[in-house]
């Protein structure tokens, strides 16, 4: 009988989740704006939040409600991933083996005890293992990069199981968490914008794109692949758009125009608030992507304590939370080094490494966060930039760059 509430109650989050899910589709939060829809969007901007208030108070609620005392028999330690895998509760022990504090792996625990509690495979049924521990093989999986035989020798379990766990960890985040991973809504990017703009002084910037690339290991032929993964962040490390599994071979402008967030943006439902200081709202990328009236990349070949120059530099402050980002992202040990698995698997580690950032800096905890990440941002932009074939929207591009640009130059000269 317990089994079949904790399957429900796994039934009915998943089914709630994906609820308000369906309702972000119908309600997007950055539809285009326009007098005749004014009203429309604006309950869309006031519905939004409050989706997401929902959902994470809905998650929390689920954990508090099902508070349930377990049965302990005497022998029964080796469930405890406190005592199963890990040498002592201290706050090093927690960070070396799941990159987060302990109190953020209690969190978690509970937070996906309802979905991670259930649907054993017949083949491996009843597992009997706490939420803790599948959520402790998961993590050590992702955080250590461990391979499933020495998974499997930490914790106590087959082989099997040990893949089991750490498939179901990447299902239940990426399928009834990845709202923890979405564009900001109108009002939200003014926020966004402001993080930036307190970098650089420069007004509307609404987030940096980045491309990186993760090895993985062909199963079949046992040579070493490459698979891309888009992300979109903002000042403050947070990842506000991820897209993964394009051919890491194709170059960073045609993963951009392949990508659903080029699509949305160039058909008005992305980045269409009105201007602050004539500027519109754009994102900022490196020169290995094309110049576009919204996304400014570096100038070519610029003179120091130039009017380009110094957009240059307020450039190169803006992308760091990015390039931190995806130095983050390669601390997972299941990402910096080649994933020996099949491709969607890597694309699912790529996914749940994304979500846990966001929980983890929701929760303020900063064990998984990369330091030093300045070293990445010096960068020699002396490759030729992309140019659109469309003179018109090119025109209109450098415009936008260089109207920023002349504001960099009078923020530099204030502050000298």
């Amino acid at each position: 009988m317990e089994l079949e509430s904790r399957k429900l109650v796994a039934l009915l989050s998943s089914l709630i989740s994906q609820l308000m899910l369906l309702l972000l589709l119908i309600f997007p939060s950055n539809s285009s704006i326009s007098n005749s829809n004014s009203n429309s969007n604006s309950n869309s901007d006031s519905v939004i939040p409050l989706i997401h208030h929902f959902l994470f108070s809905h998650q929390v609620a689920v954990t508090l409600s099902r508070k349930r005392k377990r049965k302990r028999e005497p022998d029964s330690d080796k469930d405890d991933p406190f005592v199963t895998g890990l040498p002592t509760r201290s706050p090093d022990s927690f960070r070396n083996c799941f990159m987060m504090t302990s109190s953020t792996f209690e969190w978690l625990a509970g937070l996906l005890e309802p979905l991670l509690d259930c649907r054993d495979p017949a083949e491996l049924f009843p597992l009997n293992l706490t939420a803790g521990v599948r959520l402790g093989i998961g993590l050590f999986r992702l955080a250590n990069g461990s391979d499933y035989t020495e998974i499997s020798n930490r914790f106590g379990v087959s082989v099997s199981v040990a893949r089991f766990c750490v498939k179901q960890l990447c299902r239940v985040l990426c399928t009834n968490f990845r709202f923890w991973v979405s564009f900001p809504n109108h009002n939200e990017l003014e926020s966004v914008s402001k993080g930036f703009e307190g970098i650089s002084g420069l007004p509307n910037c609404c987030g940096v794109v980045e491309c990186s690339r993760f090895g993985v290991v062909n199963a079949a032929t046992s040579n070493e692949e490459c698979v891309a993964a888009q992300i979109v962040v903002d000042s403050s490390w947070r990842i506000l758009s991820i897209v993964a599994g394009f051919l890491g071979d194709k170059s960073n402008s045609r993963i951009l125009k392949a990508s659903t967030l080029f699509k949305d943006i160039e058909g008005g439902l992305l980045l269409n608030a009105n201007p602050v200081n004539s500027v519109n709202q754009y994102l900022i990328g490196d020169s290995g992507y094309p110049l576009l009236p919204w996304l400014m990349v570096p100038f070519v070949e610029t003179v120091p304590g130039s009017v380009e120059g110094n957009f240059n530099a307020a450039h190169d402050a803006m992308r760091l939370p990015a390039l931190r980002t995806v130095a983050s992202l390669k601390n997972w040990g299941v990402l910096n080094r080649p994933v020996c698995e099949e491709l969607k698997m890597a694309v699912a580690y790529i996914g749940a490494c994304s979500i846990l950032h966001n929980s983890l800096l929701m929760r303020e905890d900063f064990s998984a966060l990369a330091g030093g990440f300045e070293d990445y941002c010096h960068q020699n932009y002396t490759s030729e930039s992309c140019r659109l074939e469309d003179d018109h929207v090119t025109s209109k591009a450098l415009v936008m760059r260089n109207t920023l640009a002349s504001m960099a130059k009078r923020i530099h000269n204030s502050n000298s």
